[in-house]
């Protein structure tokens, strides 16, 4: 016996030190063993990134939302007085499908299924996910057992209808796991998916078997690295000053469709762009089977909008003679004859200038006659249409120049035939405000990594190849801006009440699918390409309205007018861009002032006329607005910056542009409330402030504003960058 229980004891004391030494126990790690029981890992969500305009404004965001689940199996309940897991399927079906969009039916149905399938828990796919803190409230209220939230991340669109065809939208879809993620499904939130999805983290740590953790138990924490964020060229204010102009329109006019784009004259940034119909990205309400953004994807035949190149090309040609005269009415070219819009009676022997301003399709013949139809169209390849802008969207249209044969040459010089997108009717027109420099549309400002602040993509004006010179740019305006001033012109509808405005009116015959045109004055596409103001062009604005449905009395140009004269007005007040300043101000060239001494660069600027604002007084400059070389009015506002103390300015009446290029230059924390130009802020001018000094300024739109507050005599061309 001794012998026998001696042996056991050694086996068994040498099967001891043999784990102890290994580790390993029939084949399996212990340790290995040991983490898998007591190890947890709770996985950290990662936001997606922001969308948001080119003052900081948020555009689209991730939001705290809950998912709600339904625990089921009577072991979490085990060791405890209260029920943990649902105890009454029917009950909690009635009480939950009052508040999520799933039947009583359908909730009984998936509790007994997953209940005798022994599962754990369950959850409630779409219908339980994105569930509002009141909303969860309400049904905790109920105290319905073994129902649980967690926190979750909602995509939120908190402008609704906001440029949707442009930004898009992302929803949530399970993955291969099971696990929802949320997807971009349209839009910038598609393209730019990739860069705006973020990555998990996670939380490593010990527990015991109920999960609960472990004394002095260590946690490993990977912290989550949330998506990229996308600043948009977009300005927000004059975006809703589009949208709230275009539901206007479609409301009075029930247009088939609309698309209008707002773009910086000088740089080719895409301020505003939206389009009807439209959507809500956050219900998805509205979106019909096109999902085209109409500005970049879409092509239209342009009509008299084109005349503005025609013209354009004659002026650099040396061909146009405003006083020389001809015959209108008809042209005719190999037996196919060119009429003019009064069903071809014209209006008799009139210069090259009144043909123009009338719109006379004959007029553009005759200049085509004069300066060759190849000649005309290399010029028309020159304003780049037949082929991409290079806008950083993608999809983009190319359109078509129809010049096959003479008569397609013809019908060219006043857009009927060719093809065009509205954002290369955009980038055309910069040619003619910029001086002849033709800019790239752009829409992405830059990318930035919020978790390290790095940016990762930093776009800038891009100049393309000028098709004109700036003495032809100089004159073309002076015409278009005839068509609104003279008593001939077709364009005195869009007549603005504080600003100079020129452009091109167009009325096209839209192409049935089948071939030939549709007829009628309530099947056209009516349009108005311009800019504003005329001295020194801050916007061009495209807008086209699709076959509205007129009064006998009321003429197509009319919801385009609305359309453009309203956003283009706000737009320019919103701006801070002064119209009494505009006879005397002209644009010059802003000097390069960085590495010199601050005070004498002060003296220098204001010897030119320009508004300083100084922050930090002392040596030499390290940064200006705006940029070297660029264009600005002479009476217009700079900011330069030296070092030392920095002393807060009063900001009455500053403008909420400038007031942003000043918080971005000085690096104070500014709260911004309210639009439009400053009434009040909290801490008194001459305050010594840091980046650690909180402001609060509140502004009031320009109907709030009193009469006695001073406004800023300005004008600026871009935000700088943070």
């Amino acid at each position: 016996m001794f012998l026998l229980y001696g042996g056991l004891f050694f086996l068994l004391l040498g099967r001891f030190m043999y784990i102890q030494a290994t580790g390993v126990a029939e084949g399996q790690v212990l340790s290995a063993k040991a983490d898998s029981k007591y190890n947890r890992e709770q996985v950290l969500q990662a936001s997606r990134g922001k969308i948001i305009d080119r003052n900081g404004e948020v555009i689209v965001q991730d939001t705290l939302s809950y998912k709600m689940v339904a625990v089921i199996s009577p072991k979490a309940t085990e060791n405890s007085k209260a029920p943990r897991h649902v105890i009454d399927p029917e009950k909690t079906a009635q009480v939950l499908s009052q508040y999520i969009d799933m039947t009583e039916e359908e909730i009984v149905a998936l509790l007994k299924k997953n209940i005798e399938n022994e599962k754990y828990q369950v959850e409630f796919g779409k219908a339980g996910r994105d569930i509002s803190h009141k909303k969860m409230n309400e049904i905790k209220a109920h105290n319905l057992p073994g129902i649980i939230f967690s926190q979750d991340l909602k995509r939120l669109y908190p402008n609704g209808q906001f440029a949707s065809h442009l930004i898009g939208f992302a929803l949530k879809e399970e993955n291969e796991d099971g696990e929802a993620e949320t997807k971009g499904k349209m839009g910038l939130e598609y393209i730019y998916d990739k860069a705006l999805t973020g990555t998990p983290g996670k939380v490593e740590f010990k527990s015991d078997t109920k999960g609960f953790l472990l004394p002095n138990a260590e946690k490993m924490v990977t912290e989550p690295k949330n998506g990229q964020d996308i600043y948009l060229t977009i300005d927000k204010t004059i975006q809703n000053f589009l949208e709230d102009a275009l539901n206007n329109a479609e409301e009075k006019y029930n247009p088939e469709k609309m698309t209008a784009i707002v773009a910086n004259a000088k740089t080719g940034e895409i301020l505003a762009m939206s389009q009807r119909p439209t959507f809500e990205p956050n219900t998805r309400d509205g979106l019909s089977t096109n999902w085209l953004n109409e500005a970049t994807e879409q092509t239209i035949e342009p009509g008299s909008t084109m005349k503005i190149f025609t013209l354009a090309s004659a002026i650099e040609e040396g061909v146009w003679n405003p006083n020389d005269h001809f015959k209108s009415g008809s042209y005719t070219l190999f037996g196919d004859t060119i009429r003019d819009h009064n069903n071809g009676q014209g209006w008799g022997s009139i210069t090259f200038l009144e043909g123009f301003q009338r719109s006379s399709n004959v007029s553009m013949a005759y200049l085509l006659n004069r300066m060759g139809d190849e000649v005309f169209i290399d010029y028309i390849h020159r304003f780049g249409f037949g082929e991409k802008t290079g806008i950083d969207l993608p999809n983009e249209a190319t359109g078509t120049v129809l010049d096959t044969y003479p008569l397609n040459r013809v019908t060219t010089t006043y857009g009927q035939g060719t093809t065009v997108t509205p954002i290369q009717m955009i980038q055309g027109m910069t040619a003619i405000t910029n001086n002849g420099k033709m800019m790239q549309p752009y829409v992405i400002d830059k990318i930035v990594d919020p978790n390290t602040g790095e940016v990762l993509s930093n776009h800038k004006p891009t100049e393309k190849k000028s098709p004109i010179s700036a003495e032809t740019a100089e004159k073309v305006k002076e015409i278009l801006a005839s068509t609104v001033t003279s008593e001939y012109g077709t364009a005195k509808r869009f007549k603005l009440d504080e600003y100079t405005t020129a452009g091109k009116t167009g009325t096209a015959q839209i192409a049935k699918p089948g071939g030939g045109y549709y007829w009628g004055r309530e099947v056209f596409l009516y349009s108005f390409l311009g800019m504003a103001p005329v001295e020194d062009p801050q916007l061009i604005v495209y807008v086209t309205v699709h076959k509205p449905h007129l009064e006998l009395t009321e003429s197509g140009s009319q919801p385009v007018a609305e359309v453009f004269n309203t956003v283009t007005e706000k737009s320019l007040k919103y701006l801070n861009v002064q119209p009494e300043n505009l006879e005397l101000a002209s644009p010059i060239e802003m000097p390069n002032v960085v590495g010199k001494n601050i005070i004498e660069s002060q003296s220098m600027l204001e010897s030119q006329g320009l508004k300083t604002v100084i922050i930090g007084q002392a040596e030499n400059v390290i940064e200006q607005y705006p940029s070297a070389g660029t264009s600005i009015i002479s009476s217009g506002t700079v900011f330069i910056k030296g070092q030392g103390e920095i002393q807060l300015p009063n900001f009455t009446g500053w403008s909420k542009r400038n007031l942003m290029i000043y918080k971005s230059l000085a690096n104070i924390p500014i709260e911004i409330n309210g639009e439009g130009f400053v009434t009040e802020q909290s801490l008194t001018a001459g305050s010594i402030v840091s980046s650690e000094t909180p402001v609060v300024v509140k502004l009031a739109t320009p109907e709030e504003v009193t009469e006695n507050a001073p406004l800023e005599e300005e004008i600026v061309e871009e935000l700088p960058q943070d």
